[in-house]
């Protein structure tokens, strides 16, 4: 199954370009510098983007700067320094002088998602391992996945602390480090000042990013949410625009957080809904009903408050939905599937993506003008659109659904000194046949009136639009707010099936492919839980024992009814005997990750792992047990020969995960915990 999007890894349109693809970056091959400075015996500097002062710009954050600034390498700043550990078991950035709250909510989402996380930060990266002072990342820059290379020498005070971002855990650095590749990308740390969730989302993933107006939120956003949290989605939030400025209830205005989880609880027999932020702070928390210090959390069952609640200065907290679609301005999703909103059957998609370029006086026509005489729109770029059913939705006579993604390129080699064009498109429906060799002339604008129309153009990097169409053929004009101004951009188009294509010029660039979706599955899972919203342990046994499992190549487990029985008393925080949909989703993440992890290490492919195997994998999964505790595991949860089954490896996994969350949930010196005799039984003898 191919990751969405489809075109990373390789050197066209849309794709990975070795050479470091746009001009404004300069040309570095990663691997050649690397081993010129391991073969010379030096530490690599990077002249493109050097260790001085033009590097962090030009503007007001000179003036925030420490006195003596310096610029020192990892291993000069701590004793063992670390690139990235992955079993660090909680959110560990911190923004530093750099406004850039924006770009860590982003960061932090992406955190939550190894396989996307390591396409951007190659995680086989070292401080030993011919460590050469060169490091390199990637980011979706306009259409190509794009190469950035740096030096590792950071900005520090005296004292020898990052004065940007930094990690709780002092001696990692891949965030520090990733931060200054991303301030080449954009220019400068200046450049990183001012910015949307979204674009961070974007460059970091190549999705498609949804922006949701929370005071005008659709009446099915916990469906949303839902949904996005079961799929391949990173979701950011913002408060009210403006300088940041703490509030009485322990929210940042002006300010940009992470949503990293949502739980639905019941209190006083009936459903509260809640989502849980962070804050790139790494502090600084809301004060308000189900924060770290409210009484609310007495309200849940012993078992779900453990499990649930952390009382933590950490920047992490929840809060209930209705509070965030009060407190909160935007929601921002970025897809990397493209069905996440709709409900169509299947899940295979096509997606194409074009060049295009407001030109003055040629291609930037602006948008439609009906009080005047000589409207320029008719020459913007138009694209025609064919969309068709698939096959195994032709029965169901629905709309297709559409999702059109407009992204406007960078305008200055610094993203701040040129501000993004206000953008939007239009849709038209086609009724007749005509030369599509020719632009549309503007007698069709004049009697045809936009199917769709920007409600209003945003000055962001990008636009995009989900749309439900009847199969047809439709007319796409993309546009700025005003005639005459120039920028190059893509349009994206995602469907079950369509043909896309610009009119009335000379062919450019296209780039096409049929993708699959990742959440597949998923719509199986929630008509199940439509219809049983509780499934108790052997209705849990039948959906286990019908998934796929193709991760795990020929091995397909069964799951019998007492390992579902444990695996549900795991996973039952409301002690009902029964699984929920959101307890089934966090099983479903976690189950995907187990069988990667299981696959990986049965070397053999006896569908069995040995203690060797075990405790890598294990340490694979982020759980790092002694060699002895590791071996008692082995014979808690192994067969007679000492060999565990992939079945025993998910109930092993799920015990150990949910045991390290509730330590860090409980523990106030990170040492240890106190738990009165209820508490003990409860956690030891029921999970």
């Amino acid at each position: 199954m191919s990751l969405w999007p489809p075109w990373r890894g390789r050197s066209k349109l849309g794709e990975k370009d070795p050479t470091g693809g746009p001009s404004q970056l300069p040309k570095q091959d990663y691997e050649a510098l690397q081993e010129r400075c391991l073969r010379n015996g030096c530490l690599f500097e990077d002249s493109s983007f050097p260790a001085t002062l033009s590097s962090i710009g030009r503007g007001p954050l000179l003036q925030k700067l420490p006195p003596r600034l310096q610029w020192r390498r990892p291993p000069e700043l701590h004793s063992n320094p670390l690139f990235y550990v992955a079993n660090t078991r909680r959110l560990d950035l911190c923004q530093g002088l750099v406004g850039d709250c924006w770009l860590l909510a982003a960061l932090q989402a992406l955190t939550l998602h190894q396989d996307i996380l390591s396409q951007v930060v190659p995680l086989n990266q070292s401080f030993t391992e011919n460590y050469a002072g060169i490091f390199q990342f990637w980011f979706w820059h306009f259409g190509k996945w794009v190469p950035v290379v740096i030096d590792d020498l950071l900005p520090v005070d005296e004292a020898g602390r990052l004065v940007f971002v930094s990690s709780t855990y002092k001696n990692l650095f891949w965030g520090a480090l990733l931060e200054k590749a991303y301030a080449k990308l954009c220019g400068s740390y200046e450049d990183l000042q001012l910015g949307q969730v979204s674009d961070a989302l974007l460059d970091f993933t190549g999705g498609v990013t949804i922006t949701i107006n929370l005071a005008e939120a659709p009446g099915n956003l916990w469906d949303i949410l839902t949904r996005a949290t079961y799929s391949k989605t990173l979701i950011g939030c913002q408060t009210h625009a403006g300088e940041e400025r703490m509030l009485e209830n322990g929210l940042v205005d002006g300010h940009a957080y992470t949503v990293i989880r949502i739980w639905k609880v019941t209190c006083n027999h009936e459903p509260e809904y809640l989502i849980k932020l962070r804050n790139p702070w790494g502090k600084v928390e809301w004060k308000g009903d189900w924060s770290d210090s409210s009484s609310t959390w007495d309200l849940l069952s012993p078992k779900e408050k453990i499990v649930l609640w952390r009382k933590d200065n950490d920047g992490e907290f929840w809060m209930t939905l209705k509070d965030f679609k009060t407190h909160f301005k935007l929601l921002v999703i970025c897809k990397l599937t493209p069905g996440l909103l709709s409900h169509e059957v299947g899940q295979k998609w096509s997606y194409t993506m074009q060049e295009g370029r407001w030109e003055k006086g040629t291609t930037a026509g602006g948008p439609i003008n009906f009080h005047q005489a000589r409207d320029t729109f008719w020459k913007n770029p138009q694209f025609l659109l064919s969309v068709w059913r698939p096959k195994e939705s032709r029965t169901l006579l629905m709309p297709c659904s559409v999702l059109v993604s407009l992204i406007q390129k960078p305008r200055h080699r610094h993203r701040n000194r040129k501000l993004p064009l206000a953008i939007g498109f239009y849709l038209f429906r086609m009724s007749q046949l005509f030369d599509d060799q020719k632009k549309l002339p503007p007698e069709f604008f004049l009697r045809t009136h936009p199917l769709v129309l920007p409600e209003a153009f945003r000055s962001e990097k990008e636009v995009s639009q989900e749309l439900w169409l009847e199969p047809g053929t439709y007319l796409i004009v993309p546009c700025t707010s005003k005639a005459g101004q120039e920028s190059e951009f893509i349009l994206r188009v995602f469907s079950k099936k369509h043909l896309f294509h610009e009119i009335g010029s000379n062919p450019k660039t296209v780039f096409f492919k049929e993708i699959v979706d990742q959440a597949e599955g998923h719509e199986k899972f929630f008509k199940y839980f439509e219809r049983n919203p509780e499934i108790n342990a052997a209705e849990l046994q039948k959906m286990l024992n019908h998934l796929p499992w193709s991760g795990l190549g020929s091995t397909h487990p069964l799951f019998s009814l007492d390992a579902c029985q444990g695996i549900l008393a795991l996973l039952d925080l409301n002690a009902s005997g029964t699984v929920s949909i959101q307890e089934f989703r966090d099983l479903w993440k976690q189950l995907i990750h187990y069988q990667v992890v299981f696959h990986k290490h049965d070397s053999n492919r006896s569908g069995c792992l040995n203690w060797g195997q075990l405790r890598a994998a294990m340490k694979n999964a982020g759980i790092v047990l002694s060699d002895d505790v590791c071996y008692l595991m082995l014979i808690r949860y192994g067969g007679p020969k000492l060999q565990m089954d992939f079945v025993s490896f998910v109930h092993l996994m799920l015990r150990a995960e949910k045991m390290e969350s509730i330590f860090q949930n409980l523990t106030q010196d990170g040492k240890g915990i106190y738990l009165q005799k209820p508490e003990w039984l409860l956690m030891t003898m029921y999970s």
